[in-house]
C-alpha cells in the first residue's frame, strides 16, 4: 500500500520541469532570492518535452533583415492565428521577444552563429521576416540545459521523478499539491503560497504525435477537475512534417533552410495552396494541403508509386554540408529510425498531432481565470499547458518556444510580486492524502478485463480518426460515444505490477485518466464550434464565421458531461479579415 510521507511547505511550488516551470522559477529566484521555490515533475527536468524542440525561437533581432518590427512580428503572430489570439498578450509576446533572447544568451544558451558572430536567424512558416533564432536544429536542448542549470544556481529544490495527482483547492483558493514519488510509492502534500501548472501539452490523445510518452495532459486534466475551464481546446495543431510511419517530427527549421514538399506526380503542391509563402505557409494551411493531396491519390507509397498515405519531404537539393551544419539532429533522426540518407533520397511525412493552441485559461500575469471574469487565488500557469491566447486557432513555428519563455519570464515575476501579501494558507492534508492513497490502492486492487495499453491503443485511434486534421459533426458524435466507451472500459482495467516500487504502469493508468478527459473536452469543444478556423477545419462548415464565433470557448469538465460556454476575444490593433497566404 502507498505510503503517507509528512506534508512539507514551500513559498511556491511549480508543478512541471519545462521551460515554462524553468524560467519562471529563475525569475521568481532573482527578484526574491529568500523565496522558497520548488519545482515537481515526473521525469527529470532536461528530459521534459521543451528539450525537444528543434527549429527556434521567434524575435526581432534584425540580425539578418533590418526591416523587421515588432509590430510585424504581432500582425504576423494574430494573423496566424486566424484572429483568435488576444492582440495584449501577443503585443507583450512580441515587444519581450528579443530582451528574453539576449537574456538566454547572457545565461549561456549556445545560439548559432552569423559570421560576425551575431545570432542567426532564419524563416519560418507564417513569418514575414527571418527573425527565427537558433541553435542548429536542437533549440529547446539548448535552451533547457541552460535553464536547468540555472535553477541549481538559484538554490531551486528540484523534486524529479514525482506524480502531481492534484492541485488542493479549497473556497477558490490553491492551497497545494498532493504528489506520489514514483521510486518508492510515498504520498506527500504540499502546502505552498503559489501553486504554478507547467506541465506542457496533451499529444498522446492521438494515435500518430510528435510529443514524447510523458504528454499527456496531466496539468489540464488537474485543473478541470478542481473546476478551471480548460480554453479552445477544439485547436488541435497538426505538424505537417511528421516522419512516416513513426510521426517523430521534421522540423520546419528543414523548410526553412529550403526543403520541397513533392507529390506522388513530382510536384512541389504548396504552390496550389499558399503561392506566396509555398513550404513556409502556416502550419494549418500546409497539413490541410498535404491530407488533401493524400485524399485526392496524390500521395505516395513506400515503394515510390503514387497512390499512398504519405507525401515527400525533399533535402537532396540543399547538399550534404548544409544539412549536417544546419539540420543535423533530422537527418540523423531519419536515418536512426528509417535508414534513409536524407542528402540522396527523399523523406515519407504527413501530419502529426503535435500541439495544443488551448489550455488552462491565464490572464498576461498567468493567474488561472476560474470563468469568464475572476481568477483563482494564488493558481497560476504558464507554457503549453496554459492559454493567454497568443496563439488562438493556430500557432506559428518558433513561438512556442517564446511563449514558455516570455510568459515563463512574466508569470515568475507576478508570483514574485504576489508573495508580499501572501500567507501560507491552512488545510487538512489528511483527506487529500488518504483519497489519493484510495485512489491508487483501487487500481492496484483492481480485477478488471482490460490492459491499459488495448484501451489507451483503443481511445487513440478514435481521437485520430474523429478529430484530425478534417472534422464533421456526424464523425465528432461518433467519436464522442466512442470515447464515452473508452471511458467505461478504463474503469475496467487491472495491472501486472501490483508492487509501489517504481510501477510504470500505475502511472500509465493515471495518465490514462487525464487522456480521456482532455479527449472529451478537445471533442466536445470541437464539436460545438460550427465553422472553420486556423486548426479547426470543419468540413460540414467550411467557412470562419466571426458574427457567430469570434470568442474563446470555455469547456467546463463534470462527470456527466462537459458544459461549454464562451469569453470574447481582446482586439486593439488588427481587425480581422480574410487570412490569405
Amino acid at each position: 500500500m502507498p505510503k503517507i510521507a509528512d506534508t512539507i511547505e514551500h513559498d511556491v511550488i511549480i508543478v512541471g520541469g519545462g521551460l515554462a516551470g524553468c524560467r519562471a522559477a529563475v525569475e521568481i529566484s532573482r527578484l526574491k532570492p529568500d523565496a522558497d521555490v520548488a519545482v515537481v515533475a515526473k521525469t527529470h527536468p532536461i528530459r521534459s518535452h521543451s528539450v525537444a524542440a528543434q527549429g527556434g525561437i521567434a524575435a526581432t533581432l534584425k540580425n539578418v533583415d533590418d526591416l523587421d518590427s515588432w509590430e510585424a512580428h504581432a500582425f504576423d503572430t494574430v494573423k496566424g492565428s486566424d484572429y483568435l489570439a488576444d492582440q495584449d498578450a501577443v503585443e507583450l509576446l512580441a515587444r519581450e521577444a528579443p530582451n528574453v533572447v539576449i537574456d538566454l544568451e547572457h545565461m549561456g544558451v549556445l545560439f548559432s552563429r552569423l559570421p560576425d558572430g551575431r545570432i542567426a536567424q532564419r524563416a519560418f512558416g507564417g513569418h514575414s521576416h527571418k527573425r527565427t533564432c537558433y541553435a542548429a536544429d536542437k533549440t529547446g536542448h539548448a535552451i533547457l540545459h541552460e535553464l536547468v542549470n540555472n535553477l541549481r544556481r538559484c538554490g531551486v529544490r528540484v523534486y524529479d521523478e514525482w506524480y502531481v495527482m492534484r492541485p488542493i483547492v479549497e473556497d477558490g483558493e490553491a492551497k497545494g499539491v498532493v504528489m506520489y514519488h514514483i521510486l518508492d510509492g510515498e504520498l506527500r502534500a504540499v502546502r505552498a503560497k503559489v501553486v504554478m501548472l507547467a506541465t506542457g501539452g496533451y499529444g498522446r490523445v492521438f494515435n500518430t504525435t510528435s510529443n514524447d510518452f510523458a504528454s499527456t495532459g496531466d496539468g489540464l486534466a488537474m485543473a478541470a477537475i478542481a473546476g478551471v475551464p480548460l480554453q479552445d481546446m477544439e485547436f488541435v495543431q497538426f505538424h505537417p512534417t511528421g516522419l512516416y510511419p513513426v510521426g517523430v517530427l521534421i522540423s520546419e527549421a528543414v523548410r526553412g533552410e529550403g526543403a520541397y514538399l513533392i507529390n506522388g506526380e513530382g510536384d512541389r503542391f504548396m504552390a496550389n495552396y499558399a503561392p506566396s509563402r509555398m513550404e513556409l505557409a502556416p502550419r494549418d494551411i500546409t497539413s490541410r494541403a498535404i491530407a488533401l493531396e493524400i485524399r485526392a491519390g496524390r500521395g505516395i507509397h513506400a515503394d515510390g508509386s503514387p497512390g499512398g498515405p504519405f507525401v515527400y519531404l525533399d533535402l537532396r537539393h540543399m547538399g550534404r554540408e548544409k544539412i549536417m551544419s544546419r539540420i543535423p539532429f533530422c537527418w540523423e533522426e531519419a536515418h536512426r529510425l528509417l535508414a534513409i540518407d536524407a542528402a540522396i533520397e527523399p523523406m515519407p511525412v504527413r501530419p502529426t498531432a503535435h500541439y495544443s493552441m488551448g489550455g488552462i485559461p491565464v490572464d498576461t500575469q498567468g493567474r488561472v481565470r476560474k470563468g469568464p471574469e475572476g481568477f483563482i487565488e494564488g493558481l497560476f500557469a504558464a507554457g503549453e499547458t496554459a492559454c493567454v491566447s497568443v496563439h488562438g486557432a493556430n500557432r506559428l513555428g518558433s513561438n512556442s518556444l517564446l511563449e514558455c519563455v516570455v510568459y515563463g519570464k512574466l508569470t515568475g515575476a507576478a508570483i514574485a510580486r504576489y508573495l508580499d501579501d501572501r500567507k501560507q494558507p491552512d488545510f487538512d492534508p489528511t483527506p487529500y492524502l488518504e483519497d489519493a492513497r484510495d485512489t491508487l490502492q483501487s487500481l492496484l486492487d483492481a480485477r478488471g478485463s482490460y490492459r491499459i495499453g488495448e484501451v489507451r491503443q483503443a481511445f487513440q485511434d478514435c481521437m485520430s480518426q474523429h478529430c484530425g486534421v478534417f472534422r464533421t459533426e456526424s464523425l465528432m458524435r461518433e467519436g464522442l460515444e466512442q470515447v464515452e466507451r473508452a471511458i467505461a472500459q478504463a474503469e475496467q482495467v487491472y495491472l501486472d505490477d501490483k508492487g509501489t516500487v517504481w510501477n510504470t504502469e500505475l502511472i500509465e493508468a493515471l495518465e490514462l485518466k487525464n487522456l480521456m478527459r482532455v479527449g472529451q473536452m478537445i471533442l466536445s469543444s470541437a464539436l460545438e464550434r460550427r465553422e472553420s478556423r486556423g486548426a479547426h477545419a470543419r468540413e460540414d462548415y467550411p467557412d470562419r464565421d466571426d458574427a457567430n464565433f469570434l470568442k474563446h470557448t470555455l469547456a467546463y469538465y463534470s462527470p456527466t458531461g462537459i458544459d461549454i460556454r464562451y469569453r470574447p476575444v481582446t482586439i486593439t490593433r488588427f481587425e480581422p479579415k480574410e487570412r490569405k497566404y
